[in-house]
């Protein structure tokens, strides 16, 4: 009798980010990954003694598989820090069950860190290209996320199905309308 396939923990975790990306992550459960691998739950428990650690695990690989799509390098024909907005949006739009997951769950009970570290690429990318400091260039930083974020929440739920042209042409009109209102108040 040839041994048992092997059920890996990506395996499991994979089958984990299809579950949550088809019906939510209330639908992670040891018995639905076992049937999306067609397996007992027992490689499932046998790897993860409490569903909430495989929930934190496909969580984090929503969150990466985010973050890919925020990659600058995705979209070579757009400038970096457009590029990773308009590929926020598109996680939204392409995948509005992860994305209301990884950016819209309550997150009040979560420690935050300092952004500002987090995101020293996009300060010094804003600083470059805009010439205004650092603290300017976090307020711009904001105020585009919150853009962006408002963009891709309305995708995600359904509210607008906007096409990318016109998003992209948003994006650039706020951009430029930040640029020209930080402009006056001393930036480059």
């Amino acid at each position: 009798m040839p041994p048992k396939a092997r059920i890996t923990k990506e395996q499991i975790v994979s089958a984990g980010l299809e579950l949550a990306r088809q019906a939510g992550p209330e639908a992670i459960n040891a018995r639905a990954v076992a049937s999306r691998l067609g397996c007992s739950t027992q490689p499932v428990f046998s790897n993860y003694a409490a569903m909430d650690a495989l929930q934190q695990d496909v969580l984090a690989a929503a969150a990466a598989l985010a973050q890919r799509y925020m990659d600058p390098s995705a979209r070579p024909d757009l400038p970096p820090y457009k590029a990773a907005g308009m590929g926020y949006i598109r996680f939204a739009a392409e995948e509005p069950a992860l994305f209301r997951w990884v950016y819209m769950r309550d997150r009040s009970a979560e420690r935050h860190s300092d952004d500002r570290a987090e995101n020293a690429w996009v300060i010094r990318l804003i600083m470059e290209k805009t010439g205004l400091d650092e603290e300017q260039a976090w307020l711009f930083h904001l105020e585009t996320w919150l853009f962006v974020h408002g963009v891709a929440a309305t995708l995600a739920t359904g509210y607008v199905d906007w096409d990318e042209a016109l998003i992209s042409d948003m994006l650039t009109d706020v951009f430029q309308g930040l640029r020209a209102r930080f402009a006056g108040k001393g930036g480059s």
